[in-house]
């Protein structure tokens, strides 16, 4: 699936793509670079082969962009009756503030609005302001703390959501 235009920097063509298999060794490059819960490759597995209502989308570059890696990024959400959660999200850290968060992003919500959610919510490290600000851009608000949520290092996440209901 194309990405939007004007969602990332001209100079890098990239593409959402559902994630498969043969993505997971980068998506837990780009998990272990990230600060994210791990995660790790048995589970990204199990979750790629669940008959489960999730999403999992990679934004890759063009052959030849990015050296031998074609991954920039990635989310993984799933859709619970009325609610999507977005488990993970990250994107290489030379890549970031491009645009590339933004598009994982609205292609997840979108989703869930497909899907008739009426809210999307996530968590984010405390000390994360970077992905707050992301999140923030996307419509999603503060609206609760997790204490001690995250280990290594030990850190309080922030629930974070966004309505998902179509203005009429």
């Amino acid at each position: 699936m194309p990405m939007p235009e004007g969602a990332a920097e001209a100079d890098i063509v990239a593409t959402l793509d559902l994630m498969t298999e043969h993505d997971l060794l980068e998506v837990v490059e780009i998990e272990e670079g990230s600060g994210l819960s791990h995660w790790g490759w048995d589970a990204y597995h199990t979750e790629l082969q669940s008959q489960a209502d999730s999403l999992m989308l990679v934004i890759r570059s063009a052959l030849g962009q990015t050296a031998e890696r074609s991954v920039l990024g990635f989310i993984v959400a799933r859709c619970l009756a009325d609610e999507v959660h977005i488990n993970n999200v990250a994107v290489r850290p030379e890549f970031r503030r491009k645009g590339f968060g933004y598009s994982l992003l609205q292609a997840v919500l979108a989703w869930g609005r497909k899907r008739g959610a009426t809210e999307a919510v996530l968590e984010v490290r405390d000390g994360n302001k970077a992905a707050q600000e992301l999140y923030r851009s996307c419509g999603f608000e503060i609206i609760g703390r997790r204490r001690k949520y995250y280990k290594d290092p030990l850190e309080d996440a922030l629930l974070m959501t966004v309505s998902l209901k179509q203005n009429p």
